[in-house]
């Protein structure tokens, strides 16, 4: 859809974007090799036509940064098929909401490919560097909680281009938190259905004070499917996204979930639940 685009471009606005698609002008190619007439004087079409190489080798360069402020929040959409091969979905489960004693207790990190997973004691200090890896991170509400918390833990700029699912979901009709969108959406939890981010403190703190190793693999199931899914997610919030658009052939097919290398561990799922009254 990036190469769809020219709304990143200097002057260039939606209904500008719309005329250029109605005159059959649908791409940078056919931009910058248009037979048929441009709206545009000689001179800027020449500029613009400049710009759209230079996008060639930003793209090229895997270089999401270059597109994103001129994109704006509501539009980072269309970097995703482009730029997946760089991006990682990510989730972080921590003590509590960020007060001065709170922490990171596990976070996970999945590209597409393969899941990365972090213990506090053991390798969160991988994480923050493992980030640098990518260019393109997609959270669910990270843009309120997930980067800032780390930021202030790692003392790190957390500077990466970033989808916010949110946001993106929100905009689709699509609220009620990341287990409320995965609801709407048809997306089962299966032995994890109602656990959630309370949830994952009392598992930690099982962990800790009774030393239950089912706790804690217990909690990095939970907290790996809350990423693995933002990736399933973002490819039907990009396919709605799409929809809007006269590019629909663009659809992603939806993806196969990994294998997750932990199971939950029902029995103390029931046990936690009827210890807290959990109803």
């Amino acid at each position: 859809m990036l190469q769809n685009t020219f709304v990143h471009l200097p002057g260039v606005g939606i209904r500008t974007e719309l005329s250029l698609w109605e005159r059959g002008i649908c791409s940078w190619d056919a931009f910058c090799y248009a037979m048929k007439p441009v709206p545009f004087g000689r001179k800027r079409y020449y500029e613009l036509r400049g710009r759209l190489e230079e996008c060639r080798e930003r793209l090229f360069a895997r270089d999401p940064a270059h597109f994103a402020n001129a994109l704006g929040p509501r539009l980072l959409w269309r970097l995703f098929a482009e730029f997946r091969d760089c991006a990682a979905y990510l989730d972080i489960e921590t003590t509590g909401l960020g007060g001065p004693y709170d922490h990171i207790t596990t976070a996970a990190l999945y590209d597409g490919r393969q899941v990365f997973h972090y213990v506090h004691g053991d390798n969160l200090d991988s994480f923050a560097g493992d980030l640098e890896k990518y260019n393109l991170l997609i959270t669910y509400n990270g843009s309120c909680f997930d980067l800032p918390f780390i930021r202030n833990q790692f003392g790190i700029a957390v500077d990466h281009v970033h989808i916010d699912l949110r946001y993106l979901l929100a905009g689709l009709g699509y609220r009620g938190g990341l287990k409320g969108c995965e609801r709407s959406l048809g997306l089962d939890r299966g032995e994890l259905n109602g656990v959630d981010g309370y949830f994952a403190v009392l598992l930690w703190h099982e962990y800790t004070k009774r030393r239950n190793p089912r706790a804690l693999e217990t909690l990095l199931a939970y907290n790996i499917a809350d990423t693995i899914n933002l990736e399933n997610l973002m490819v039907r919030s990009f396919n709605m996204k799409v929809s809007e658009t006269p590019f629909h052939e663009l659809k992603i097919p939806l993806p196969c979930p990994p294998a997750v290398p932990f199971k939950p561990d029902v029995a103390l799922i029931d046990e936690l639940r009827h210890r807290f009254d959990f109803f």
